[in-house]
């Protein structure tokens, strides 16, 4: 049965995935022009709502013959799921508050409030929701989402530039130097591309006990990124250290997650930060910790071990790396101060400390890399 939706916003959504489930071609950029045009125009019938989404999701005659029917069987299915008269048209003319700020969110502004109607969309409201507070009918959706942020963090290009041969950008200065030689004449006109950057980078992420509400969200972004990004080294610790990135290099997100699960002892334990960062130096650090390298920790900053070691363990990250990001779930939350032991012993090595509390704060994580 389709679930209830409280909103029209959330409707059309449902509306959207139902057509594509009915193999009729409906992109995420098509519900979004449907959104941004709900919060521009103004109707006052059921007709009028109706035409305005054909005239956006219908691409050729064909789709135009198959909308009707779809459209009709879709709204009969959510009248009797929701055992109303559905849409009315009195909700239909009340339409322009209620997506106020649906319409700041289209044009990038920010808002501070909690209006359902106004928040939602596919990406924005899963993007800026607490992993914690995540539904089991949204995990499927928001693990979408994280794969594609994965995928665009690890395709970022860098400031300097590299030789080419395909007409991408004139490299001015190279042409004038080598056409010198025919007294100035522009004989041959040089290009030049955006090189890109592969820095190293190396996560290790808590899988404690307190960690649990987001450790699945993180792995779920740690084996996206590895999938594209080959520079990456993936460790999760609790009581004890284990490197995980050969489990990653499994094209099966679900076989990797149970595997870690059955082959880590310490999941879901306590947590001894100093001790597994020692593990690390000691085991690994010869072979993968450079000037070149960005160490990333994922953690909540609760520490039971030696905290004396866990800050002579982050000096010698900080002075054999390029940059600490330590980025934080709790931190997400207005009210947070790092007071706890561990956090106020690694703060001080620390060059970026951020939340991880949501999609969102994942995606600013691309500036820092």
């Amino acid at each position: 049965m389709l679930e209830r939706a409280a909103s029209l916003s959330k409707n059309i959504i449902q509306f959207c995935r139902f057509l594509r489930g009915k193999k009729f071609p409906v992109s995420v950029p098509e519900e979004i022009s449907v959104l941004q045009a709900l919060s521009l125009f103004t109707f006052g019938t059921r007709q009028d709502f109706f035409l305005l989404l054909k005239s956006i999701l219908c691409k050729s005659y064909a789709d135009s013959l198959a909308f009707d029917g779809l459209y009709n069987e879709f709204w009969k299915k959510k009248n009797r799921s929701d055992n109303s008269k559905g849409i009315s048209d009195k909700q239909l003319l009340k339409t322009s508050q209620p997506f106020k700020s649906l319409k700041s969110w289209l044009n990038k502004g920010v808002e501070n409030n909690t209006e359902e109607t106004a928040t939602y969309s596919y990406h924005e409201a899963l993007s800026e929701k607490d992993f914690s507070s995540i539904s089991d009918s949204q995990v499927d959706e928001l693990m979408q989402v994280i794969k594609a942020l994965s995928k665009s963090l690890a395709v970022r290009t860098g400031r300097r530039y590299a030789r080419t041969h395909r007409n991408l950008k004139p490299d001015i200065r190279r042409t004038l130097r080598q056409n010198m030689r025919s007294g100035g004449e522009l004989l041959e006109i040089y290009f030049k591309k955006h090189k890109i950057t592969r820095t190293n980078i190396i996560i290790l992420c808590d899988v404690s006990k307190s960690m649990d509400l987001y450790t699945s969200f993180l792995i779920q972004f740690m084996y996206s990124f590895r999938q594209v990004y080959r520079n990456l080294e993936v460790f999760t610790f609790s009581t004890s250290l284990q490197r995980i990135t050969p489990v990653f290099r499994q094209h099966d997100f679900t076989g990797s997650l149970l595997s870690l699960v059955e082959h880590t002892d310490s999941w879901s334990s306590g947590t001894r930060i100093g001790e597994c960062l020692n593990a690390f130096i000691n085991g690994y650090a010869s072979g993968l910790l450079t000037k070149r390298s960005i160490v990333v920790i994922l953690s909540d900053g609760w520490d039971t071990g030696d905290i004396d070691l866990l800050k002579k363990t982050m000096q010698h990250l900080q002075k054999h790396s390029k940059r600490i990001i330590w980025l934080n779930p709790l931190a997400g939350y207005a009210s947070y101060s790092p007071d706890t032991a561990g956090m106020k012993a690694a703060l001080p090595f620390v060059d970026v400390f951020a939340s991880v509390h949501n999609a969102e704060s994942l995606r600013k994580l691309g500036k820092w890399l």
